[in-house]
């Protein structure tokens, strides 16, 4: 099984993510963030699950409707890239 690393960009996402939904929904934002770790989690044993991204050499899985985890595939590790609401370009 794979290591899963997060990218500095990724935490700050999260963070923020948690600064803005927490902002009308303290819960709802903690709740948001715990599912998109344990989602992310999942990738370590089935990385391919999800469609190929955007950027070649990535992937994206859908978290929630409005949020998507940016991610890459190594030997050795699945890597975090960025969180992103749908509406958000990236890169």
């Amino acid at each position: 099984m794979r290591r899963l690393e997060w990218k500095v960009k990724a935490e700050e996402d999260l963070f923020d993510i948690l600064d803005y939904i927490g902002q009308d929904n303290p819960d709802a934002a903690l709740e948001l963030v715990r599912k998109i770790r344990e989602k992310a989690e999942g990738l370590r044993a089935r990385p391919t699950l999800y469609r190929a991204g955007r950027m070649r050499g990535t992937r994206e899985m859908i978290v929630h409707r409005n949020y998507i985890v940016f991610y890459r595939v190594g030997n050795e590790a699945v890597t975090i890239l960025r969180v992103k609401h749908a509406r958000q370009q990236w890169p």
